[in-house]
Formats: C-alpha cells, sequence, structure tokens
C-alpha cells in the first residue's frame, strides 16, 4: 500500500503525534510518499527508519491508495489541488482549529489508520465547482471543494456583481462580494456571512452576499445543475476571485462562469461520524446553560 502525505507546520505540541502516525505506517510496511515541502518542515521534527519518497506533484504512476492530509480545513483544501480528478481518498487528520471537514482528530490517529488499511471506513463524495473564464485565470486547477468568491480590490468602495443563473436574471448584488458555495463550504467562508449550513449530498449551490448594500438581499439556494454567470463592476476595473484559498486579480470585463465539476472528491469518514454531530461540537449548539 502506497499513502502519500500532505501537511503544512504544525506546533510542536502535536509531534508526538505525527511521530506516531509515521511509526505506524512504517510498522505496517505501507510505503510513504510525502509532499517536498512538508517533508522538508518534518525532517527537523520527526524520526524516519526508512527511506522517504518525495514528490511535488502526485501522478497516476504513483499509484497512490489513499492520501492523509495533516493539518486544518485549509490544508485539505490544498490537498484536493494534487488530488484532481484522481479518485484518491484523503482523509484529514486536524492540527488546526475547528476542522469540519478534517475530521480526525490527534488522539483518533491509531484508530484511523488501523480503520484505513482494513476498509472499515465511510468514503463521501463532495461535489465540486469549476470557474471557466476565457483567459483560464488558474489553469488546470480551476475548481474549489468550498466555494468560489469575487471580492473588491484595494479600495473601499462596493462593487456590483450581476448574477444569472441558467441565464436568467437573479440580481445586480451591490457588496463587498459574493460567495458561490458548495455543501461542504456552507460551513465555511458562507456561514460567516449569514448563510445556511446545508447538510453534504443535498445537491446544493449557495448565493452568499459578502456585507451586501441592500439589507433585503438574502442567500439563496439553487440547484447544484444550475450554470452561474457572473458580471463585475468595478471602479478599479480589478477585482478578485478565489477558488478556496487560491486568489487571482481579474478584470472586471472579464466574465464569470461557474458550474459544478464533472468528479467529485472522495473523503474519509469513521463509520460512527456524523456531521449532525459535528456541527452540534463545533459550534457549540446546545451550549446554553438551560439544557
Amino acid at each position: 500500500m502506497r499513502i502519500a502525505l500532505f501537511g503544512t507546520p504544525f506546533p510542536t505540541q502535536y509531534n508526538k503525534y505525527i511521530q506516531h502516525l509515521i511509526c505506524k505506517l512504517e510498522l505496517e510496511n505501507v510505503e510513504i510518499l510525502i509532499h517536498q515541502e512538508f517533508y522538508t518542515f518534518l525532517e527537523e521534527e520527526i524520526e524516519f527508519k526508512n527511506e522517504i519518497e518525495t514528490y511535488e506533484r502526485i501522478t497516476a504512476s504513483d499509484n497512490i491508495d489513499y492520501l492523509f492530509s495533516i493539518g486544518g480545513d485549509g490544508t485539505l483544501l490544498r490537498a484536493v489541488t494534487y488530488v484532481r480528478d484522481s479518485e484518491i481518498p484523503i482523509m484529514g487528520i486536524n492540527t488546526g482549529r475547528l476542522g469540519f471537514i478534517s475530521s480526525i482528530s490527534t488522539d483518533q490517529i491509531e484508530v484511523a489508520v488501523n480503520n484505513v488499511l482494513s476498509g472499515n471506513y465511510k468514503l463521501r463524495s463532495r461535489t465540486m465547482l469549476s470557474l471557466d473564464t476565457e483567459n483560464n485565470l488558474f489553469g488546470t486547477t480551476n475548481f474549489a471543494l468550498n466555494e468560489v468568491a469575487i471580492v473588491k480590490k484595494d479600495t473601499s468602495s462596493m462593487i456590483r456583481i450581476d448574477a444569472y443563473v441558467d441565464d436568467e436574471f437573479l440580481n445586480s448584488y451591490w457588496a463587498d462580494g459574493l460567495l458561490i458555495s458548495t455543501p461542504t463550504g456552507s460551513t465555511g467562508y458562507s456561514l460567516s456571512c449569514g448563510g445556511p449550513i446545508i447538510m453534504p449530498g443535498t445537491e446544493n449551490i449557495i448565493i452568499t452576499p459578502i456585507a451586501p448594500h441592500n439589507l433585503n438581499v438574502r442567500p439563496i439556494i439553487v440547484n447544484e445543475k444550475s450554470v452561474i454567470k457572473l458580471k463585475v463592476e468595478d471602479r478599479d476595473q480589478l477585482a478578485l476571485v478565489s477558488l478556496d484559498s487560491r486568489s487571482r486579480a481579474f478584470d472586471s470585463s472579464l466574465e464569470l462562469i461557474i458550474r459544478k465539476t464533472k468528479f467529485k472528491i472522495n473523503l474519509i469518514e469513521p463509520k460512527d461520524h456524523s456531521f449532525v454531530a459535528t456541527i452540534r461540537n463545533k459550534l457549540m449548539w446546545g451550549s446554553d446553560k438551560r439544557n
């Protein structure tokens, strides 16, 4: 079995957990591949018994069975750009903060690895969004697991975003920006802007304005089969578009087309994992002392 590791630097308090992960994989005779940049960090903190293979990108010839993302949700979103449409399952080990999609806590590593090696887990397919533009802004990584965000650039002025759903005019948003989110992204940026929490697998897309000037403008949910077209008007003629955490500046004359990707990302979850329990615990629902 070949398992790739991708991650970001973590506090020293997590060293013992990641050391345990490496020892466990080596004990089980798993071939380990580590992203080169992450390995540079790890070799200063972690001991390896075996020689480690590193990678800059993942190709079909690498024959990867699983990818473990070590970090927070942002790290997992970056890991998605390496997996792409390969269908390699991703398991998120959380050394970050909230961890909605990096669902494995560090004290669960032993059990989680055993479950992966024995095939005792759930595989959840998550919808992705693609961004199409005339100048192909993001090249071959023009997709996002959480959201596509259009925001103003270098100005305190609002921007206007004309939105169309399946070629039907929806609204002109006067705001700081606009979010087009998947159900996975509903617990991210969209949530902080007042968007609804959407259960995974509900086949919806959320359109959420960022600080809209018209207070009667609210988030709206559309079917994931919809094609969303956006046109931006900005005084500075430049705006920013982000796919998860990756941003590009673009000329406001550029038309943005957003739709569901033809492929999905596979996330590994423990069999006893519950999305409802996760949001209840992470958002501290029920913590009211009257309960």
